[in-house]
């Protein structure tokens, strides 16, 4: 019994280890990649008329220089919500870290984009949001997709304010 027991404390403390050997793939980390995508995401002035929220998730890949490509939407509850997604991951050529002895990795992030609740007009507001709702055209997966050995990363959380 003592024989497993002290088996089992050396098996979670080499996986305990090997997790913390894993860097996380944005230079600087994820406080930085946060910073990044809250400075560099730019929301559309048709994201705020409309009133738009959702999620966006995005598939990129990456190679040894932090260049990216192959960028495929793999869900998004409406385009609209895409294309400030896109326009960030674009800017953040060069800061990506792929793992060791690969000349290319891929990542899937999601986005998710919301506005903040107004002080004032909130059943304009909400009105406004499910206008949206009905109208929104999600983007969806009608087949299976292979993931391989993506990473998925935090997501992104966006808020703007409603006007």
């Amino acid at each position: 019994m003592k024989k497993l027991i002290v088996s089992a404390l050396l098996l979670i403390s080499f996986y305990a280890q090997a997790q913390e050997d894993l860097a996380f793939p944005f230079q600087g980390g994820a406080p930085v990649m946060k910073s990044f995508f809250k400075n560099n995401l730019v929301v559309s002035p048709d994201i705020i008329n409309n009133k738009a929220a959702g999620v966006a998730v995005i598939k990129f890949t990456a190679d040894v220089d932090g260049n990216l490509s192959k960028l495929v939407i793999y869900y998004a509850d409406d385009y609209l919500l895409t294309i400030p997604a896109i326009e960030a991951l674009k800017k953040s050529t060069k800061k990506w870290i792929i793992p060791n002895k690969e000349k290319f990795h891929d990542f899937i992030i999601p986005f998710s984009i919301s506005f903040n609740n107004p002080a004032t007009g909130v059943a304009y507001v909400q009105s406004e949001a499910y206008e949206f709702y009905k109208r929104r055209r999600p983007i969806i997966a009608n087949d299976q997709i292979p993931l391989n050995a993506a990473t998925l990363l935090p997501t992104v959380v966006v808020k703007y304010d409603a006007e």
